[in-house]
């Protein structure tokens, strides 16, 4: 009986929609790896193509696992509670190695601190909700938002390494005040920063009416 029982369960846990999600924590590590290569240790501008085609591709992961999950019938606890860990965490380690090798800098650092604070305090909410058994549903646009977060992050990936393109393609040399990669990565930035503190605020509001 007890066999029975656990079968299903060891199932679900490695299900293809939950081995992705799994898949797209473990793609955190390694774009955190090739950023702190590139940057830190000053080894090569072409390691943000690494983590860039690493970061499209965990990305990716989080469209299919919940495109599967649905259409297989494969959704699970598991599931629910690992995908926006998984997101989080990889939004979160991007935007402070960015912010580390000042990619993100100057006033662009509170767009990454709003997301930063917004994501703390989701996550306090739900923990809290989960105590009274209140669950409180992702919406579309929250969804959205993590959308534009995927896509600004990823333009700033590419960042310099980017705009160095560009600038060699219409000017035949690197120029550093040809930076259209990087600018358009801080303005989609900062419109998910708007966005995050909107759903931030649907959120609190929600559980609010929860609180005693």
């Amino acid at each position: 009986m007890s066999s029975a029982t656990n079968h299903p369960a060891a199932v679900r846990t490695f299900s293809l929609p939950n081995m992705l999600t799994y898949g797209r924590i473990a793609a955190v590590p390694a774009v955190v790896a090739c950023m702190y290569w590139s940057d830190i240790l000053q080894t090569g501008l072409w390691l943000r193509w690494v983590a860039l085609a690493i970061f499209i591709a965990a990305g990716v992961t989080d469209i299919l696992d919940g495109y599967f999950a649905r259409a297989w019938g494969q959704q699970s606890s598991l599931g629910r509670m690992l995908d926006p860990i998984a997101d989080k965490l990889l939004v979160s380690s991007c935007l402070l190695m960015l912010a580390a090798n000042e990619t993100i800098k100057g006033w662009s650092l509170w767009a990454a601190i709003v997301i930063l604070c917004r994501e703390i305090l989701v996550s306090g909410l739900r923990e809290y909700l989960a105590e009274l058994r209140v669950s409180v549903p992702v919406t579309r646009l929250s969804k959205w938002k993590t959308v534009l977060q995927l896509v600004a992050i990823g333009f700033l990936i590419a960042g310099e390494a980017g705009d160095n393109v560009i600038s060699l393609v219409l000017t035949g040399k690197i120029d550093e005040n040809i930076v259209p990669i990087t600018l358009t990565g801080l303005t989609l930035l900062w419109g998910s920063a708007i966005l995050t503190l909107y759903t931030g605020w649907d959120y609190f509001r929600a559980g609010v009416r929860h609180l005693e």
